[in-house]
């Protein structure tokens, strides 16, 4: 793999007009199909199988104008009563505006539906539309407010909710920018030169936007969560910056010794592009294994995210050699600021040799302190994924979302007025209720259920009747869950009473039998990944302790990262500080945070080990390569653990809770297994086990080829050529 990544590398540097003219013609095709295509991304999380899903189907089969999704308008007073002659014709003026919507089913008037709090101060509409949540085009909601101003500039309080609502935007355009902002300073500082920072960072915006365009494009014929863009927002931006930062830092120092460019080019592609290539397969096998979790989005989800890193990791080989073409030998200099003159030891060697590195001073004090740093690494690691044992899985709703938001505010008027049960109503449909008798025989039953608030008949046609439930507690509170499974366990004897068969579904029960199923597919999850890593890094490296030594890492930082992030948005520990309201853990993060984890521990695992097993091969002392194998490594994985986790917690900025709580576990995540594990446990454990850590079997270097991830061959075929002039096409 090294020679061929070398030829590549060479290709594109002499080519590399050719290959950034490839690249811009990429960039503006798949711009034009996203424009063209108007996909729209959703936040309707649905699971095939549940109960919940069979009577959204029902209802899209026999009563399609109750299937779409909706908006509720919340309509407060602050002096009087919605019924005052005034008040109460804004609000009808209100409502009728709203019937003249595109894309409408219909409007529940509150006054007709006596959707009227108790104490006579708001009111509640319905907007349903004839569309799914995803299919609710922007224009339409955006034709919401218009609507209601009238009623607003009469004084009366409107504010929306519901599946879709106007003005639901998460601000992650700008905690993108700062993200990347904050990458750029760390790149320049690090580097000690304002081009070289430069480049990692335009190149990985190259693959950034193809992937989001690409997965736009890809809305318009498929579901896609909106949590999948941004996370392939994140992965696209970070891991892009990464592997060009890689293999930038290997190019810069053959520069330093004394190669041409073209030469240092092919070389850097040949040796650290080998790594880069490993590590960003471990990414995508790991997105990849989201499939066999068997829940549709995820699944999406994954693929979507594994696709933006195989772009980011064909932009590092082919669109990075190219810029280097383009830079020359301007790349290796040193900017004259001050500070970044601090910085000038940027490659992997320092003035003075190896040993000079503050990174080969850190290996060295581990080495002599491995088994009192392995303990406390282990417990400290160990204390903070202890939340983890109180986990509790949901989607988090609108009372996590800041006041600012407008269906926060939409969920604390009905709270206030109606019961927190308001904001997260059950959907009951019963078949063979044929008459209106049925119905509402079914529905005082169910009233009568512990946890029920009220049960009203909303329509009876078509053999069937849909009933609303109004819990006594909210949306995401345990109780809720409890009744769901209250009145699916009582199922039995309800239908004996009314002598119907019930469903029980509706957002609410969606989003708890969507939790359940990610919980119980957890453990599965963790076995394949496991496995994955285990197979893919004996393969690498050729020895079984090099993978289960980076297993139990990757299970260490991956159980911290999930422990904080109960503690932080379930417990509500630094929630003001961090401007979050406690909710529950979100139901897909710890599936998709294994996968994201496990490739990222597995890029830091390649990056460190590699460099260990480079100079153990060469001299054959196992102590002496762990300290200078993770000196040589701790600058570049240190820059790219910062870049990472900057990117991430970029995020926390955004208004969304979902985002927030991505960002957040994502960022502590890396910060974790970046100088925790891989530049701190790693090391202890590797000197602690000696030159048997490379131990395997004698079949195994017989039966499985060597992928060469450090590049000796190329190095070997190099040398016997006689210094690395050679021609590509003979090396």
């Amino acid at each position: 793999m090294s020679v061929a990544l070398y030829r590549l590398a060479r290709w594109c540097y002499q080519r590399r007009v050719l290959v950034l003219v490839v690249w811009l013609v990429a960039v503006a095709g798949i711009v034009t199909l996203a424009l063209v295509s108007g996909g729209k991304t959703t936040d309707s999380l649905t699971i095939p199988g549940t109960e919940s899903q069979q009577l959204a189907s029902l209802l899209e089969k026999k009563l399609p104008a109750a299937a779409g999704a909706s908006t509720q308008v919340v309509f407060g007073v602050k002096s009087g009563e919605v019924t005052d002659a005034s008040n109460r014709q804004a609000i009808e003026n209100a409502v009728a505006n709203l019937a003249t919507v595109p894309q409408l089913a219909g409007v529940d008037d509150p006054f007709k539906g006596k959707s009227i709090s108790p104490d006579g101060t708001v009111a509640l509409a319905t907007v349903n539309y004839t569309a799914a949540a995803g299919d609710v085009k922007s224009s339409t909601l955006d034709k919401l407010a218009p609507a209601v101003a009238a009623a607003r500039a009469a004084g009366i309080e409107v504010e929306f909710s519901g599946d879709v609502y106007p003005g639901a935007s998460s601000g992650a355009g700008s905690a993108e920018l700062i993200g990347i902002g904050v990458a750029l300073v760390i790149l320049i500082v690090t580097l000690g030169s304002f081009l070289a920072g430069g480049i990692p960072i335009l190149t990985a915006l190259f693959g950034v936007i193809i992937s989001i365009m690409g997965m736009t494009a890809l809305a318009a014929v498929t579901d896609i969560a909106s949590a999948a863009t941004t996370v392939g927002l994140m992965l696209g931006i970070s891991c892009g910056i990464d592997y060009a930062l890689l293999i930038l830092s290997r190019h810069r120092n053959y520069l330093v010794e004394g190669h041409d460019p073209e030469e240092a080019a092919g070389r850097a592609a040949g040796t650290a592009g080998s790594s880069v290539v490993f590590a960003g397969l471990s990414v995508v096998i790991a997105l990849c294994g989201l499939v066999v979790v068997g829940i549709p989005f995820l699944a999406v989800m994954g693929l979507a995210a594994a696709g933006a890193i195989v772009i980011a990791l064909l932009v590092a080989l082919t669109l990075l050699p190219a810029a280097f073409g383009f830079a020359g030998m301007r790349v290796a200099r040193f900017s004259r600021l001050p500070l970044l003159r601090r910085a000038r030891p940027a490659t992997e060697t320092a003035v003075g040799g190896p040993e000079n590195l503050t990174g080969t001073h850190w290996a060295g004090w581990v080495v002599r302190h491995r088994v009192p740093i392995l303990i406390t690494g282990v417990l400290m690691l160990g204390v903070v994924a202890l939340p983890i044992t109180k986990m509790d899985l949901g989607l988090p709703g609108a009372s996590s979302r800041p006041t600012s938001d407008t269906s926060r505010r939409a969920y604390d008027l009905t709270t206030a007025h109606y019961g927190a049960g308001y904001n997260g109503a059950l959907t009951v449909v019963a078949e063979s209720a044929t008459t209106q008798a049925q119905a509402s025989q079914l529905a005082s039953v169910l009233v009568k259920v512990d946890g029920v608030a009220s049960a009203s008949v909303r329509i009876v046609t078509n053999g069937i009747a849909v009933i609303e439930v109004v819990p006594t507690t909210g949306p995401n509170d345990r109780a809720t869950k409890d009744l769901v499974h209250r009145l699916r366990n009582g199922r039995a004897a309800i239908e004996g009473t009314t002598g119907t068969t019930m469903l029980v579904g509706g957002k609410t029960a969606a989003d708890i039998d969507v939790s359940a199923k990610l919980g119980s597919a957890l453990p599965l999850f963790i076995i394949v990944v496991a496995g994955l890593a285990f197979l893919l890094l004996t393969f690498a490296f050729g020895t079984i302790l090099i993978p289960i030594k980076s297993i139990i890492g990757f299970l260490l930082s991956m159980g911290a990262a999930l422990g904080a992030e109960v503690a932080v948005f379930q417990w509500g520990w630094l929630a003001g500080l961090l401007g979050i309201d406690k909710t529950q853990t979100l139901s897909f993060l710890p599936v998709i945070l294994i996968a994201i984890i496990f490739g990222l521990s597995s890029d830091y695992e390649v990056f460190v080990v590699s460099r260990i097993k480079e100079h153990f091969s060469r001299h054959g002392d196992a102590l002496q390569a762990v300290i200078t194998g993770t000196g040589q490594s701790a600058r570049v994985v240190t820059a790219a653990a910062l870049i990472m986790t900057s990117v991430f917690a970029a995020f926390l900025l955004t208004n969304d809770p979902i985002i927030k709580a991505i960002g957040f576990s994502f960022a502590l995540g890396v910060l974790l297994d970046a100088f925790v594990v891989r530049l701190t446990l790693v090391p202890a454990v590797m000197a602690i086990i000696g030159a048997r850590i490379w131990y395997h079997p004698a079949w195994y270097g017989k039966y499985v080829p060597d992928p060469d991830i450090e590049g000796e061959h190329l190095v070997e075929r190099l040398h016997v050529m006689g210094g690395a002039e050679g021609q590509p096409a003979t090396v």
